[in-house]
């Protein structure tokens, strides 16, 4: 079968059935980039929907503007926070937060141990330490102040006990 079309291109000696065939092979090829794109279309569409929830353009842009919002609330809340922490860290630093208790019995006689020597410190090892003395017709008290761990005074060995452990952070 002769073609006028395919004389005037030069291809008059070419087989209609050759062509049939490559012109069926890109239109398969074709067909399959089309599905192809129709599933991708699909699925987007899903994630778009699934993204949108039934909420419009105007919506969505107040729903990120909250974000935002929120986003800045919470950087103030956190800067709030922190100076906070420090002014606590700060007060936490002089209160009390190591003891030191050692029980003893000071005249030997009384049979039990009721006098006792009593350090408390904080995290600098400043504070003070308690001696009291019980015997059987009175008791007597004594403070001593400790700065960095150490007396300017004399200790006794319940003393020096009591102190080394508050350093030392023992309870008993």
């Amino acid at each position: 079968m002769k073609s006028a079309l395919f004389e005037k291109i030069g291809l008059a000696n070419l087989d209609i059935g050759i062509v049939l065939i490559i012109i069926t092979v890109v239109i398969l090829i074709l067909l399959a980039l089309l599905i192809s794109s129709i599933v991708k279309i699909n699925r987007l569409t899903a994630k778009y929907n699934f993204f949108m929830k039934g909420r419009e353009a105007k919506s969505l842009e107040a729903e990120i503007m909250k974000l935002f919002e929120d986003n800045r609330r919470m950087k103030e809340d956190i800067g709030r926070n922190i100076k906070d922490i420090k002014a606590l860290y700060k007060q936490i630093r002089t209160t009390y937060q190591k003891m030191g208790l050692v029980k003893y019995d000071a005249f030997s006689q009384m049979g039990g141990k009721l006098s006792f020597c009593l350090a408390l410190l904080d995290e600098d090892n400043d504070g003070f330490l308690i001696n009291s003395v019980h015997g059987t017709d009175s008791s007597y008290s004594y403070i001593k102040r400790i700065v960095a761990g150490e007396s300017n005074m004399d200790l006794t060995n319940e003393e020096k006990a009591a102190l080394g452990k508050a350093v030392a952070g023992e309870d008993e």
